[in-house]
């Protein structure tokens, strides 16, 4: 629901060449995904085609669980337009094949709906813009070699960091690793966060910055 009270109204028929579909994401981080997702509306191409929308929560997305019941709770208030998409984005990190499998199930419910998860966590995703990662990892691992290329990295993620090009690299190595796509979600260290970001972004270009 819109500041305003009101329910946002989706443009259709006749108006529907106005209206620019959503990728409404809740993530189980309340810091780092907001800011990361939330820097691709900078990119003039994109935001001309597409409204990327990281939702911003207090507590209640913590857990597995809370994560969906604040998607279910947005979608409920906001309305969800055919053209738009709602993703959740979690870690595997400490939770139960039980409380994710919840959300994988809620995923298949319909085709503009889907999880996107990173083992262990979502820095192993960060990580993959800079550099292409062998082996198993930890959480703390991943945050170590991230620092490496954000100095002083505090789960804020600066956006000049964040070019097309980057990302697309990123992409291309989880593809890669992902060597069974057919599964729920990544059994060792790897993300599905680029099947995400391959639906929301255009072919990248331009060159990485340092």
């Amino acid at each position: 629901m819109s500041k305003s009270g009101k329910r946002r109204k989706y443009a259709r028929g006749k108006d529907s060449r106005t209206y620019k579909p959503r990728f409404v994401i809740v993530a189980e981080g309340r810091v780092t995904e907001r800011q990361y997702f939330n820097c691709f509306n900078r990119f003039r191409d994109l935001s001309e085609r597409v409204v990327v929308d990281c939702k911003r929560e207090k507590d209640s997305t913590s857990s597995p669980g809370g994560v969906l019941k604040t998607m279910q709770r947005h979608l409920k208030d906001d309305g969800f337009g055919a053209s738009d998409h709602a993703w959740l984005v979690v870690d595997k990190d400490k939770w139960k094949d039980t409380q994710i499998n919840e959300l994988y199930q809620w995923s298949t419910d319909q085709k503009n709906f889907g999880l996107a998860l990173s083992n262990p966590k979502f820095e192993y995703w960060l990580l993959l813009h800079f550099e292409e990662v062998k082996g198993t990892l930890s959480s703390s691992q991943c945050c170590r070699r991230l620092a490496r290329h954000i100095p002083d990295y505090n789960k804020r993620v600066p956006c000049h960091k964040i070019s097309l090009s980057c990302i697309q690299q990123a992409v291309d190595r989880a593809k890669k690793r992902d060597i069974s796509p057919s599964s729920k979600w990544p059994q060792d260290t790897g993300s599905t966060v680029y099947r995400l970001v391959s639906l929301i972004l255009p072919m990248a270009s331009g060159p990485c910055p340092r």
